[in-house]
């Protein structure tokens, strides 16, 4: 009897040891399942970005690989677009990019918006540009050009960074909750203007989206 009772004890504590190996196993799964699903979408979202075609209102002047404003390497994926101000008043978006190529270039972005509402791209869509720190990994970069010392956009550059983040936004499969300034990572004062200005920089976003509404 003893022998009896021992031996269905045992066979229902091997049948719950199957149970929660069992168990664990799925669980396992079901993550190995979801990150490796999450890592095919970032790796295709890349590649698509790599053979974006730029509309014709974006200049492509990319600059050479030089390990430095342009290390070559690829993007994880894109989370956000950040927006930053050139620090420089009066400078031009060709300036800037010229700059960059320079010898004494550490740092480059994505895209430069100009006083005249130029668009300028240097760096490509599927590569890191060097210009938002510990998120130039997962990140699109825009650098914008400002007549003063205010960080101020003027109209023309206003409007085409408005088209050119909704356009990004598109390819990136994002929303606008997705744009942040260089500020919102480093807490830097960059783009100045639209960290003094919160209601400003909520208005941009506002912006964006009907741009993309209409």
């Amino acid at each position: 009897m003893k022998n009896t009772k021992y031996t269905r004890g045992r066979k229902r504590k091997n049948k719950y040891k199957r149970w929660i190996i069992a168990f664990i196993i799925l669980i396992v799964l079901v993550i190995v399942g979801v990150w490796g699903g999450g890592f095919v979408k970032d790796r295709l979202q890349v590649q698509n970005l790599g053979k974006t075609k730029s509309p014709e209102w974006i200049d492509k002047q990319i600059i050479e690989k030089d390990g430095v404003s342009r290390n070559g390497k690829k993007l994880s994926r894109v989370k956000d677009i950040v927006i930053h101000y050139v620090g420089n008043p009066g400078s031009t978006a060709q300036g800037n990019h010229d700059f960059y190529v320079s010898p004494q270039s550490s740092v480059s972005s994505h895209f430069i918006v100009g006083l005249k509402g130029e668009i300028i791209q240097c760096i490509p869509l599927n590569e890191m540009s060097a210009a938002s720190n510990w998120r130039n990994n997962d990140t699109i970069s825009i650098e914008v050009c400002h007549s003063d010392d205010s960080g101020k956009f003027n109209k023309k550059t206003y409007q085409s960074l408005v088209k050119l983040t909704a356009w990004l936004l598109e390819r990136c499969d994002l929303r606008e909750k997705h744009i942040i300034r260089h500020y919102d990572i480093t807490g830097k004062e960059c783009p100045r203007y639209y960290v003094r200005h919160e209601d400003k920089w909520k208005k941009f976003k506002e912006d964006v989206k009907k741009y993309r509404e209409k």
